[in-house]
């Protein structure tokens, strides 16, 4: 072996030994092993030997580094043990405790059952876009046809954010339709799943932080009947059987005509109860033909140019789903939630 490589070893083997400890144990390792190690340094002597020698020398600069990493890890290996045995012979150790508890992870229902709706319309042909949840007033509210003095302003109000320009947390995922009527070229379908943020007074249906999935479709040949088509579809996916549904005029001011379409609660199975008010009815989904004036500000001709949009509580379709009786459970943070359900 080369002089100096006899030297490199017995200088490591000796701070190994004088290693107080094995973070100083790793921090020699790194000095002579790592990538500008004093080892790795070696081959720098390469180029200025002989063409003849350079295989040999380089066989033995691996050599080298073979056994000092060997020398190391056995080294850490018994500065670990020995540190463990010094803790195990303090007082307050009782060996008879139980070990520390590996929990299992599981997927929130509200991100597994966002999967299974992305699988849906994808299948169908739908894009799966990403905007922003800070959103600008103007895409909010103004392309979404809610101008300043409409009463949907008020019902809406929500979390504004301080800085320069007028920018607040999304109150709903319309914005996407517009985003996306200025980003791809018709015809397309796209859904806009997220996290949307509105005024409301937290009872068992409603939260101030909520989930939505937005859909739209934008053709030159456009009907309701294809929208229902799609909706019955998505909702027998989910619930993998055929739900009962309502469908009932309403308005919105970025559909025109609009309309309510629910579905009968799973909760009390249409007796009534807290979820449904009562009713025996869920409002799942509001949809209808995409107003021309939301049309217009995505830059395309609404005289050409048509679209059916849905908006999709999902949150409410969780509830749905398990059979959850407060919409604050979903949020609530409590991992016995998610794991409960995850079985299902």
């Amino acid at each position: 072996m080369h002089d100096k490589m006899n030297e490199l070893k017995t200088e490591a083997l000796a701070a190994m030994a004088q290693a107080p400890d094995e973070t100083a144990l790793r921090d020699q390792q790194v000095r002579f092993l790592g990538k500008k190690g004093l080892v790795t340094g070696l081959m720098k002597e390469l180029p200025s030997l002989a063409p003849e020698a350079r295989a040999s020398f380089g066989k033995e600069v691996n050599e080298l580094k073979q056994e000092l990493e060997a020398a190391f890890e056995e080294a850490v290996r018994q500065r670990h043990h020995a540190s463990l045995m010094k803790a195990l012979e303090t007082e307050g150790f009782d060996p008879t405790l139980p070990g520390l508890r590996q929990e299992q992870g599981a997927i929130h229902p509200l991100s597994k059952i966002q999967e299974e709706i992305e699988d849906v319309f994808v299948s169908m042909g739908f894009i799966v876009p990403d905007y922003p949840e800070a959103e600008s007033e103007f895409f909010n509210f103004e392309a979404a046809n809610i101008p300043a003095t409409h009463p949907a302003r008020d019902m809406q109000d929500t979390f504004w954010l301080e800085g320069p320009g007028s920018y607040l947390l999304r109150t709903h995922t319309t914005p996407g339709q517009v985003r996306a009527m200025r980003e791809f070229k018709p015809p397309f379908k796209a859904i806009f799943p997220g996290k949307v943020y509105r005024y409301e007074a937290v009872d068992a249906s409603h939260e101030h932080t909520f989930h939505q999935v937005e859909g739209l479709l934008i053709d030159r040949d456009v009907s309701v009947a294809n929208l229902i088509h799609s909706m019955k579809t998505l909702l027998r996916e989910i619930f993998k059987r055929d739900m009962t549904i309502r469908l009932r005029p309403g308005y919105f001011p970025f559909v025109e005509p609009g309309f309510e379409l629910d579905i009968r609660c799973t909760v009390c199975e249409g007796a009534g109860c807290p979820v449904c008010k009562h009713s025996g009815w869920v409002e799942l989904l509001p949809c209808g033909l995409v107003h021309p004036a939301v049309i217009r500000h995505g830059g395309l001709d609404p005289e050409v140019w048509k679209g059916w949009a849905f908006g999709l509580g999902l949150s409410r379709l969780v509830m749905m789903r398990y059979g959850i009786n407060d919409i604050r459970q979903i949020l609530g943070g409590d991992l016995r939630f998610a794991a409960q359900l995850s079985r299902i």
